[in-house]
């Protein structure tokens, strides 16, 4: 793999992770407009490890606090902190569960074509939108519920569509039902990271299984650039949820679903 297909493939990835408007499908455009090779299982482990790694140390503070919180359970103990882990164990569940089944049966590959991406970037982006609009905003994170963790898991369900977006779908539910910007892509980011952490144990049982585990230079690189751009893309995007509507992401996504269909059909 070229170092030039080695940087975009890590800002792509590190820009499109933690916003919504879909890192798997845009990942899946790379070879399909610009006619490079497939990336490979082993780089998009190296990517989503590096993205991994940025929302662990952004929002290292809650991780810990969650970490503690969590073990203070097995005392008897049910802190704040325990609840948001419970949370965001509630809420990766069916995400699990459903993308295991896509893994076996074949259909995920099947889902990764530009159609399948245009149809679901103007989809969801409205969905996106009608959320922002009718939302309201009642809710911060500390009013998160079981019944709202679990719902927002549900959707994440959604996004193993190339192109509907992890972000996006959850963003999409937690406004539906009444939370902040700033706490619905916050909630957003924080289940990323056990999203993100089983897709990439399952990845890398499937290629161990195989024998096909080797580490080199160009998932180092990837893994970096990565890690460096997801930071900044996460920064960026909460101080944004507090000045302003999901809007730009939606014109963004309307137009690159109309500009892959003209593509595709015209």
């Amino acid at each position: 793999m070229s170092l030039e297909q080695i940087v975009l493939l890590a800002l792509i990835q590190g820009i499109t992770e933690f916003l919504p408007i879909s890192s798997s499908g845009h990942l899946s455009l790379i070879d399909e407009l610009t006619g490079m090779a497939d990336q490979g299982i082993l780089m998009d482990i190296a990517v989503h490890a590096g993205t991994l790694g940025a929302v662990l140390l952004y929002f290292r503070h809650d991780v810990l606090a969650m970490t503690v919180g969590g073990l203070q359970i097995f005392t008897g103990r049910l802190t704040d902190d325990g609840k948001l882990a419970l949370y965001l164990v509630v809420a990766t569940i069916p995400v699990i569960i459903v993308g295991y089944m896509l893994l076996k049966s074949g259909y995920a590959e099947q889902l990764r074509v530009i159609e399948v991406v245009a149809w679901a970037n103007l989809a969801f982006a409205v969905l996106l939108w009608v959320a922002d609009r009718v939302g309201l905003t009642l809710r911060r994170l500390e009013h998160m519920t079981w019944g709202t963790a679990f719902l927002i898991g549900l959707s994440q369900v959604l996004a193993l569509i190339p192109g509907a977006s992890r972000a996006g779908t959850t963003i999409t539910a937690a406004r539906f039902l009444g939370f902040e910007r700033a706490d619905a892509a916050r909630f957003s980011m924080l289940l990323s990271i056990p999203t993100i952490l089983g897709a990439t144990v399952a990845s890398l049982l499937e290629i161990y299984e195989a024998g096909n585990l080797e580490l080199g230079i160009d998932m180092a690189i990837a893994a970096l650039i990565t890690f460096g751009t997801a930071l900044i893309a996460i920064h960026l995007f909460l101080k944004m949820m507090t000045t302003t509507t999901l809007l730009p992401f939606v014109l963004y996504r309307l137009a690159l679903g109309a500009f892959l269909l003209a593509w595709l059909y015209l």
